[in-house]
């Protein structure tokens, strides 16, 4: 089967996503093989092949916004053969350990990731564990699919850990395929949103989907806010996030790899108890409360196709901003 690999992680300038040629693997007990229909292009695809992230598997396929058919499935799984399933980011976890008890299952130490501890969906099969795939919401399409696996899942629970209160303020950092998402829901509940970007072909399209502004990454905010959600990878967006909240507003920042935060000034961007939290991974729940979200709402998934082929161009679009909403890898 056609897959691509990353060689030796590094800048996309240097070449480090290369095309092999693999066999199409086996499902062993509780697994099952998707052919791919479509892939999401997440921004952690990026770290992985730029090195932000360390080396988990060498040689790794990327890729963890997959949409598949169920071709072949290992003893002990329940999907049949012909179910549309999506398989996402958090691919397992040791379901013994205190956070998987008490329902944390994202901050499980043995955890492991698609696309990063085992090979993912840049590739016309994959494997994937039949208790952590998700049932797609029937009327949406496979292009349309894939982001809602990790971007939609993302910034749900970004937006619930913002803790955004009813027909609050919202303020968003980068706007990507998270957070166009995330945006609409909180559209729908009633808040107010205001966008703060550097690319300006992602404020005109903050503004189509009906957020109150759309500005430059450090402008001054119309209004002060009451949540705050970071999904660009850049640390001096921190503390130009906390200095644009109001009194006991909470900045969530959602990103695995994220550059030097700059020093903060209490007083500025502390005091009157402003809060920040981290967003690690999902659990399976936030992903089934979101998908079924998903199916309720008039979400608009704004994509860029690529085929299987240009996965390497579609990474290269990522890096340099040229995508508007979310890349999807099409076989």
């Amino acid at each position: 089967m056609r897959a691509w690999s990353v060689r030796r992680p590094g800048p996309m300038a240097s070449g480090p996503l290369v095309p092999v040629e693999r066999d199409v693997p086996a499902p062993g007990a509780g697994e099952l093989l998707l052919r791919v229909l479509a892939c999401g292009v997440c921004r952690t695809d990026l770290h992985v092949a730029e090195g932000d992230l360390p080396v988990h598997l060498a040689a790794v396929t990327p890729g963890h916004e997959i949409v598949g058919e169920v071709v072949a499935a290992g003893p002990g799984a329940h999907h049949a053969v012909g179910d549309r399933v999506g398989a996402a980011w958090l691919r397992s976890t040791c379901g013994r350990c205190g956070y998987c008890r008490r329902g944390a299952e994202n901050l499980c130490p043995h955890s492991q990731y698609t696309g990063w501890d085992a090979h993912g969906g840049y590739a016309e099969y994959a494997l994937a564990e039949d208790a952590y795939v998700y049932a797609l919401p029937e009327g949406l399409g496979d292009v349309e699919a894939a982001p809602l696996l990790c971007a939609g899942i993302i910034g749900y629970r970004a937006l619930r850990l913002a803790a955004l209160p009813p027909g609050g303020r919202l303020g968003l950092w980068g706007f990507g395929g998270s957070a166009h998402l995330a945006a609409q829901i909180a559209l729908a509940q009633g808040a107010r949103v205001h966008v703060f970007t550097r690319a300006e072909p992602a404020r005109r399209l903050a503004l189509d989907l009906g957020a109150d502004s759309a500005a430059g990454s450090f402008d001054p905010a119309p209004e002060p806010l009451d949540s705050a959600i970071i999904f660009a990878p850049a640390g001096d967006l921190v503390p130009a996030a906390l200095a644009r909240l109001d009194r006991g507003g909470t900045l969530a920042v959602a990103g695995i790899h994220l550059t030097d935060v700059p020093a903060l000034d209490y007083r500025r961007h502390l005091f009157q108890e402003r809060r920040i939290t981290s967003v690690t991974s999902n659990t399976r729940a936030d992903g089934e409360e979101f998908l079924r979200l998903a199916a309720r709402l008039p979400l608009r998934v704004e994509t860029v196709t690529y085929p299987l082929a240009e996965a390497d161009r579609a990474l290269t679009d990522l890096a340099a901003d040229r995508v508007n909403g979310a890349a999807v890898l099409v076989p």
